[in-house]
């Protein structure tokens, strides 16, 4: 049984209206989830060099107005998520779907850096609207007790974000230059996006708490969010979801780099990083068996170990193949799982109430560590004298958020 201020993964609370939730809606925020991410993230590696080649700027230029977007969007999610939970995702995911492609033809039309950046400042702003962290919370509110099994079908979705606008990218620029496919995908993501969000995302919205016989932890909603995000548990789980999320980021994009370092050739290292990429659906698929047998700590504690483990594992195992491929689905799925973790922790602990605002002023952290990788990756291989020590130390980090967490949670039982 919850001890007050938690909520267990399986508790019973209804969607608005005592109603089941149309299936229209999982299919538009799957739908948007591929389009999106898949057009305001997926896009730019596949375009970088026709970018750098073309515009003459350099590729820490392009990517280090990329990281701008990223910072932007952590700051907007505080702001985005109060929002969410008074208007509801409707019109917030709408009005970042439009945000979005006006970002997208802007980054497009770019005559200088300074608006191709202003342009992924506003990307950013629009990335906090309508990728992840609106549709947990959409999921959260709307499909109470089932949450978990919405949250893993949307996260597959958007896992095949890459797998799908790669090269759907790729063949639109073998037809026009980096300026007309940044155009062609504004037009697909104006197309499958902002109808999608204006008529699918209709339920109702509560303004209450969904659960009305819970404890009176949600009576004064302002005063009650104060408390929670000054208490020693919201602070430990901000601090651990920030260096997890910065771990996992940075060993994705350098995880080739590594590969390629220890004498593979790009085509079986690509295939690493795919393998990885399989693996994090795998982890979506089983964290919901995780999450019916476990407790909040055990889980995020699970999890968080197991991810230090396998970015150890990876940095120190170097052959053979079969054992290396084996070691980064690992990684993958304990990245997959902390995608999940990263939705439901707040439920988890404190309930739905208030859910946007308490998840986005959690994760900003990590969206500005997740902003700073590529930058960071660079320094910290350049200083710690390669890839596979910098993997080294991306595990001794993971390891301290998960040390994090433990000890929070023995501390709090002592008191």
């Amino acid at each position: 049984m919850p001890v007050p201020g938690t909520a267990s993964a399986t508790d019973d609370r209804r969607p608005p209206a005592g109603e089941r939730v149309p299936r229209r809606v999982l299919i538009a925020l799957c739908a948007t989830q591929i389009t999106s991410w898949g057009v305001l993230f997926y896009a730019l590696p596949v375009l970088l060099a026709d970018i750098t080649a073309d515009t003459g700027w350099s590729t820490a230029a392009v990517m280090g107005a990329f990281s701008i977007g990223l910072g932007a969007s952590a700051l907007a999610g505080i702001w985005i998520g109060h929002l969410l939970d008074r208007r509801g995702p409707r019109l917030v995911m709408t009005a970042g779907s439009v945000a979005a492609v006006l970002a997208v033809v802007g980054i497009a039309t770019a005559p200088n850096l300074w608006w191709f950046t202003a342009a992924w400042v506003l990307s950013g702003v629009a990335q906090a609207a309508v990728l992840y962290k609106p549709a947990f919370a959409a999921i959260t509110v709307w499909y109470g007790a089932r949450r978990v099994r919405a949250l893993t079908i949307v996260t597959l979705a958007g896992g095949l974000a890459s797998t799908v606008f790669a090269p759907l990218t790729a063949f639109v620029n073998g037809h026009f230059d980096w300026r007309g496919t940044y155009l062609v995908l504004a037009v697909v993501l104006a197309a499958l996006t902002v109808p999608a969000h204006a008529i699918a995302l209709d339920p109702p919205w509560p303004a209450q708490p969904l659960h009305a016989g819970r404890e009176a932890a949600f009576e004064t909603p302002a005063l009650d969010r104060r408390r929670i995000i000054t208490s020693p548990g919201f602070v430990a789980l901000a601090a651990a979801i920030a260096l997890t999320g910065f771990a996992m980021g940075t060993s994705n994009l350098y995880l080739v780099p590594l590969m390629t370092g220890r004498g593979m050739d790009t085509t079986v290292a690509a295939w690493a990083l795919g393998l990885c990429g399989a693996g994090q659906l795998l982890g979506r698929i089983a964290y919901a068996p995780i999450a019916i047998r476990t407790g909040p700590t055990v889980r995020a504690v699970a999890i968080l170990g197991t991810g230090a483990a396998m970015l150890l594992a990876t940095a120190l195992i170097a052959g053979p193949v079969p054992l290396v491929f084996a070691t980064v689905v690992l990684l993958g799925a304990a990245r997959g799982a902390f995608t999940l973790l990263d939705a439901t922790v707040i439920t988890d602990r404190w309930g739905p109430q208030g859910y946007a605002t308490l998840h986005g002023i959690l994760t900003a952290p990590a969206t500005v560590a997740l902003a700073l990788s590529p930058w960071a990756g660079a320094h910290l291989a350049a200083w710690t004298g390669g890839t596979a020590p910098m993997f080294t130390l991306l595990a001794a980090l993971a390891g301290v958020a998960t040390l994090i967490v433990l000890a929070e949670r023995i501390m709090k039982r002592r008191n």
